[in-house]
């Protein structure tokens, strides 16, 4: 029998449809079809200005906006040969942590009520909450945050704001512990996750699958320690692995990558370095309020960035870095003009999508829900 699963399903974390073809409850084969959520944001890129896409890659991934911004603002950063200040550095790494406790607290939240543990859903959104507020006091937004910008930081952190992070980050480690004991030794959770999904290490590379899903097929590999950017080879972390290759595993990486974030964060709040969060390139990148209300130079600089762009040498760059689901790239062609000739997006969901036939077939129509969850997709990074 073939039926769809999707595209208006709560499990398919999107408007994703499932072609299943299935012996009694057996999955004899699956096809991912998508396209339901096409927002064409590729194509409108080229008919923006380099800084106007910045609120544009918050769209992508929803669930992790400023690892887009950073990817894309590291992108054309390359392409100017543009240094950033060390504090700029830092605080890019700060909350690109922050974003991965965003993402990953939705995940598994998600993912437990998905195997019906409602309890944790409610748990993790309230520490989400602690979060989004946090995104709120330093930009204004909770989740399409635009933050980040070329050349740094659209502004300042509020005076307090150190404060607040480590407030929340003092207590969130206790929290993680909570969503361990009601979820790890459960036998109702536990069965439903472990030997599902078996994903081998080879297939995982073969599919170009990255993130989670392929250190929990035991493979060692995070762009953040092995290609390192944007000051993370200052930081020290682990890189959870697991050899369980299932469902299960992917839990587990997932857990204690929201612990190794809270050491990043720590370590950044504690070596946070003084100084500019601007490079100093004044046709490039906006004049600090201060200085716009003083000179009249920066004003018209200002009118000119705003209202006709910047140029960028002509070449095309790849750029990537480890969001929560994974390697997310940027490809930024310029031919010279105040807009990209071409901005293309590697994401990782879409990559590790077409490895969910591999990990479905001869499992229960039942284990697809749970594989679907491991996976943590976000449509919106698909229908790009």
């Amino acid at each position: 029998m073939v039926i769809n699963m999707g595209p208006q399903h709560p499990s398919t974390h999107g408007v994703l449809r499932l072609v299943l073809e299935i012996d009694g409850e057996i999955v004899i084969r699956l096809y991912p079809e998508i396209g339901y959520l096409h927002t064409g944001i590729e194509k409108t890129c080229e008919a923006k200005f380099y800084q106007q896409v910045v609120p544009m890659t918050d769209r992508i991934d929803y669930l992790s906006p400023m690892h887009n911004n950073l990817c894309y603002c590291l992108a054309v950063e390359k392409l100017l040969e543009l240094p950033i200040p060390e504090k700029a550095q830092w605080m890019r790494v700060l909350l690109s942590e922050l974003t991965r406790l965003n993402s990953h607290l939705v995940w598994l939240g998600t993912h437990a009520m998905d195997i019906g543990a409602l309890t944790v859903f409610l748990y993790t959104f309230r520490e989400r909450e602690d979060i989004l507020r946090i995104f709120e006091h330093v930009a204004g937004q909770r989740m399409m945050t635009s933050y980040f910008r070329i050349g740094g930081l659209s502004m300042e952190a509020p005076l307090d704001f150190f404060d607040r992070v480590r407030k929340f980050i003092k207590t969130f480690p206790e929290k993680i512990d909570e969503y361990s004991n009601l979820l790890t030794g459960n036998p109702i959770f536990t069965g439903r996750l472990q030997n599902v999904g078996h994903l081998s290490a080879a297939d995982a590379i073969a599919l170009g699958v990255t993130g989670p899903p392929l250190r929990a097929s035991g493979v060692d590999f995070d762009l953040r320690r092995d290609m390192p950017y944007s000051g993370y080879e200052k930081f020290q972390f682990d890189v959870p692995v697991s050899q369980r290759c299932d469902v299960w595993g992917r839990y587990l990486v997932r857990l204690e990558e929201m612990r190794q974030s809270v050491r990043i964060i720590n370590q950044a709040l504690d070596g946070m370095p003084e100084g500019p969060i601007k490079a100093d390139a004044p046709k490039i990148v906006l004049p600090d309020r201060e200085k716009m209300k003083t000179q009249m130079e920066s004003l018209i600089h200002h009118f000119k960035i705003v209202t006709e762009g910047f140029t960028v040498p002509a070449g095309e760059v790849y750029q990537g870095i480890e969001s929560s689901r994974g390697q997310m790239g940027y490809y930024v062609v310029s031919d010279g003009t105040p807009k990209p000739y071409r901005v293309h997006m590697r994401n990782p969901s879409f990559a590790s999508l077409q490895a969910l036939e591999t990990m479905c077939k001869g499992r229960l129509l039942a284990d697809v829900v749970a594989v679907i969850g491991s996976i943590d997709v976000v449509l919106g990074e698909i229908d790009r």
